[in-house]
């Protein structure tokens, strides 16, 4: 915001920096950066426009400000012509209307000429990228650049696919097909499930775990390759030599109360879409678990207090 604010008071000024003094060039600076702050509010608490930079705040309110306010504040000593002197240097509203109708003559044809433009990229190409795309994020499906925010964990906002097919594997498991603890202090069998999977599908493999009432679960963001392949890596918009890699989510947990194979078939589930690059799930058998605040290992270990 302290950037947009002084991204504010330029795009104010480019109107009229020819032609207002230093005291009017102040005036709209000021009012700038108060009006991007409030545009910001606006936008995103009440109008609900996903402007997530404030870029409408900083371009459009402030241009229209700027617009307005050469015929608040030009003045004679920069213009050199009294016929063209402002509202508060004593030129009436003349300056002030033209400035005004210019506006609106701008605002209208922008708006018609966007919208057809806007309609035909809709109905042609597309105007959106996909889901995929955008938790992967542009820098790397339209710039070829892996990203610009180095080891950051991925999103974790449900997409409505992913979500809708977490809602609709029914995986509330029946008590009767738990598995009971051993008696005589026998171990339970400890599974290791570990699935690697696409970036977007991590809220609805979350969604899984929850609702199967698996508590321990391991998420790392990791990079590799299988029968996908990678994409080719670039520096700085140049391709590079070397193992070409995807980003990838691995989530591992422990099971020793659900069986496997249930957990297995509601991940299937969740993750298939009939694509390269829907994932693989490992199966592995666990020795023992200990947890270190109790000292309790086994099927004891992994439940809750």
């Amino acid at each position: 915001m302290c950037l947009n604010a002084s991204l504010a008071g330029l795009v104010a000024i480019t109107a009229g920096c020819d032609v207002v003094s230093g005291l009017g060039l102040v005036i709209i600076g000021v009012v700038a950066g108060l009006l991007v702050c409030f545009g910001v509010w606006l936008l995103d608490n009440v109008l609900h426009v996903d402007d997530p930079v404030g870029a409408v705040a900083v371009h459009f309110l402030n241009g229209v400000w700027g617009v307005i306010a050469v015929g608040l504040f030009a003045t004679t000593y920069v213009l050199g012509n009294d016929s063209c002197e402002s509202l508060f240097y004593g030129g009436g509203f003349s300056l002030l209307g033209s400035q005004l109708l210019g506006m609106v003559c701008i605002l209208a044809w922008t708006t018609v000429m966007i919208t057809l433009t806007f309609f035909i990229i809709k109905k042609t190409i597309g105007l959106r990228v996909s889901a995929e795309e955008e938790v992967l994020g542009l820098d790397i499906t339209e710039h070829n650049l892996a990203s610009a925010y180095t080891d950051f964990m991925p999103s974790t906002v449900a997409m409505e696919s992913t979500a809708a097919a977490a809602a609709e594997t029914g995986m509330t498991i029946p008590e009767s097909e738990m598995i009971v603890k051993p008696a005589n202090g026998s171990k339970a069998k400890l599974i290791k499930i570990v699935v690697m999977c696409n970036q977007d599908r991590l809220q609805a493999l979350q969604d899984v775990f929850s609702k199967l009432q698996i508590n321990g679960v391991t998420v790392t963001k990791v990079m590799g390759y299988g029968s996908q392949k990678g994409n080719a890596s670039y520096y700085c918009g140049v391709k590079t030599e070397g193992v070409k890699l995807l980003d990838k989510i691995k989530v591992e947990a422990v099971v020793a109360k659900i069986p496997p194979q249930k957990v297995v078939d509601a991940i299937k589930k969740v993750l298939y879409t009939g694509q390269i690059g829907d994932g693989k799930i490992f199966v592995y058998d666990v020795e023992d678990v200990v947890k270190i605040r109790t000292g309790e290992t086994g099927y004891d270990a992994l439940q809750d207090v």
